[in-house]
């Protein structure tokens, strides 16, 4: 009687289970250490060849199986690693002496280098070196095989779903691989099938990208293309519209997954991965239906944790299940019919839930629609349901009630009374993310904000606060300028075009009576006399360019400036004293009169008979400044006008011109 011989730890494909695997001649098994109802048994008459590999879990043996109709993918082929390096002789022996197979061993490639040749062995992809095989990869674990440019292939892999609570503990330090490329350069023949032989073909068309080709059989070896059974694959929907990821697709559901055909992408969805399902009313002509995905489905660099959906309301969809009706009875129940006929969304709706046992989550309201508003850069409908709120967009935002910190109502930097859209910011507390939805309509305020307060959220409106400080600052402005103006302590500035000209004119009044020189009192007298007959104020004109703006204190410098330069007199010629005029009343008159060279004091200065002779005076821009010259003659320190010239003494006879005098106090 032969004895079974049994190996320890020895793990089953890539479980990470350890177990026992024992040899009998009636076949062999393996069984789980920790736990015992994870076990499986090969009979010997179903064992076809075996391999002996150097894998990362020290060896392995791979034992090839001979295909039946009802076996699954996993059935044409079994590894177990965890072998030792002595056991390669014994295990040669018991696969010949209890199954009459024989032990291949497979030399694996230990160069390192990364350039190839790619094969398919079966259901695995095989990369070769040196005609040695440097790694393998299944294809039943791929979930997706994209182009990625013109000469790259991405394939995209399914992770490993826990069962037990066990494997969900173990699975959080678990790293898997989620991507893996090819890049894969030139052209290649395309390959024609037996039914499209007899066709003739164009020379464009008999060559294609050698990426295209891999991308094609790993489609059709992974059976992710749609050439699957027509008993594996339950019912199907046609060019249905999806808003994220973007694109039109085909959708096929199976029993335990779905996949998505799109003209670029195709996606493989485990059923497993799905967590919630969303149908939301966009507005009145559109229904979106959201599937919530974990791990997201990726496109490049890209993650996807939602599904979007949209469907017309008006759209009518038929579509039957292919299952027995009572199969589906005993498997589903109630949640999943025959036959349907009615909206497109209703129908695709109820189908997602039959077959993933998921409760689909409406709004509170048959109703309700979405809220327009503005996340960010993104626009979107904001959607109010009974445990959490979603932002439905490019990107969706998922918030839960319960994670909620705070909602503010706010507007920056507008009063609500002038503008027509609000704030929201909702404050998390587990992330400490803060979300602002901006462009909220106005009248829908009140309806969130008691919705918000019926959750029992902490709930801040700032809106009235803008409200009360917006008119505030104004009227505190108005009141400042009413009590400044009201006190008479300090004028206002004056405005353009209303006091420029007569500050401009009390200038240039000073400024030509300043240039006059006269060694008289009564020129003070004159002055005032000059003020009151131009309007009468009483200001100085120093306080009135004070007040004024610098533009316009520019402006008064410039006209003044101007009004000096012109050679005519002013409008209003200024009467002269006797002490400055000596002579009768007629030479009075006509020294009065504006003269535009002062030619008369060289006459008058000959008349008189001056001996000593008398310099030349120099043109003042003003007639009148000529005349203001004594007619007895003057110095040359008294041809220079002062700012404020001291009386002189009048001269006791015209004979000749006055010797000065020091300077004497009236006695």
């Amino acid at each position: 009687m032969t004895t079974a011989t049994q190996f320890e730890g020895i793990y089953h494909g890539l479980s990470t289970d350890v177990g026992k695997m024992r040899f009998a001649p009636a076949g062999l098994g393996w069984m789980s250490t920790s736990n015992p109802e994870n076990k499986l048994t090969i009979p010997a008459g179903d064992i076809k060849s075996s391999q002996w590999l150097r894998v990362a879990r020290n060896y392995q043996l791979r034992l090839f199986l001979n295909a039946k109709k009802d076996e699954d993918d996993e059935g044409r082929r079994m590894t177990f690693d965890g072998f030792a390096r002595e056991d390669h002789e014994k295990i040669i022996g018991l696969m010949k002496q209890h199954y009459d197979v024989g032990v291949e061993t497979k030399e694996i490639s230990v160069k390192g280098w990364n350039w190839g040749t790619t094969d398919f062995e079966g259901r695995d992809l095989t990369f070769l070196v040196s005609n040695k095989t440097l790694f393998e990869v299944p294809l039943t674990t791929v979930s997706n095989s994209n182009i990625a440019g013109k000469t790259e292939v991405s394939l995209e892999f399914a992770t490993v779903t826990a069962q037990t609570p066990e494997e969900k503990k173990k699975a959080k330090f678990v790293d898997e691989l989620l991507e893996l490329r090819f890049y894969v350069p030139g052209t290649v023949v395309k390959e024609v099938n037996s039914d499209d032989s007899d066709k003739e073909r164009d020379g464009d068309d008999d060559e294609e990208s050698a990426a295209q080709q891999l991308h094609n059989l790993v489609k059709e070896r992974a059976s992710l293309s749609s050439q699957t059974s027509a008993g594996a694959l339950l019912v199907s929907f046609e060019d249905i519209l999806v808003t994220t990821p973007r694109g039109r697709y085909d959708i096929d559901m199976f029993a335990t997954f779905m996949r998505l055909r799109g003209k670029t992408y195709d996606y493989k969805v485990m059923y497993d991965s799905i967590k919630r399902l969303f149908l939301l009313s966009k507005d009145e002509l559109h229904v979106q239906f959201l599937i919530s995905i974990s791990p997201p489905i990726r496109q490049g660099q890209t993650r996807y944790g939602f599904l979007v959906m949209q469907f017309q309301k008006d759209l009518e969809l038929a579509a039957e299940i292919n299952m027995e009706e009572e199969d589906i009875q005993d498997k589903y129940g109630e949640k999943l019919k025959k036959s349907y006929d009615e909206a497109a969304f209703q129908v695709v709706s109820d189908i997602f839930r039959g077959l993933t046992g998921k409760k689909i989550i409406g709004q509170t309201k048959e109703d309700a629609h979405g809220i327009k508003c503005n996340l960010k850069a993104n626009a979107g409908e904001m959607h109010l349901l009974e445990k959490n709120l979603i932002f439905v967009s490019k990107q969706p935002v998922l918030v839960e009630f319960s994670d909620v910190a705070q909602a503010v109502f706010s507007r920056v930097g507008t009063a609500l009374g002038t503008s027509r859209t609000f704030d929201l910011t909702i404050a998390t507390k587990s992330s400490g993310t803060d979300y602002t939805f901006t462009a909220i309509n106005k009248e829908e305020h009140e309806s969130m904000e008691a919705f918000l307060i019926s959750k029992k959220l902490r709930v801040k409106n700032e809106m009235a606060d803008d409200v009360m400080a917006g008119p505030g600052i104004e009227d505190d402005e108005d009141e400042e300028m009413q009590s400044v103006a009201s006190s008479g302590e300090e004028r206002p500035a004056p405005r353009v075009g209303e006091e420029d000209e007569d500050s401009s004119e009390d200038e240039s009044f000073q400024a030509s009576s300043s240039d006059a020189g006269s060694p008289t009192s009564d020129s003070d007298e004159d002055s005032d006399a000059k003020s009151a007959a131009s309007g009468g104020s009483t200001r100085s004109p120093k306080a009135k360019t004070k007040k004024a703006p610098p533009k316009e204190k520019a402006k008064e410098k410039e006209k003044n400036d101007q009004e000096k330069s012109k050679p005519k007199p002013k409008a209003k010629p200024r009467p002269k004293s006797p002490m400055e005029v000596d002579g009768s009343d007629d030479e009075r008159a006509k020294k009065a009169k504006p003269k535009p060279k002062p030619k008369p004091k060289a006459k008058e200065a000959s008349e008189e008979g001056s001996s000593k002779p008398k310099a030349k005076p120099k043109p003042k821009p003003k007639a009148k400044d000529g005349m203001d010259v004594d007619e007895d003659g003057a110095g040359p320190s008294q041809a220079k006008p002062k700012p404020k010239p001291k009386p002189k003494a009048k001269p006791a006879d015209g004979d000749g011109p006055p010797a000065k005098k020091p300077r004497m106090s009236d006695d």
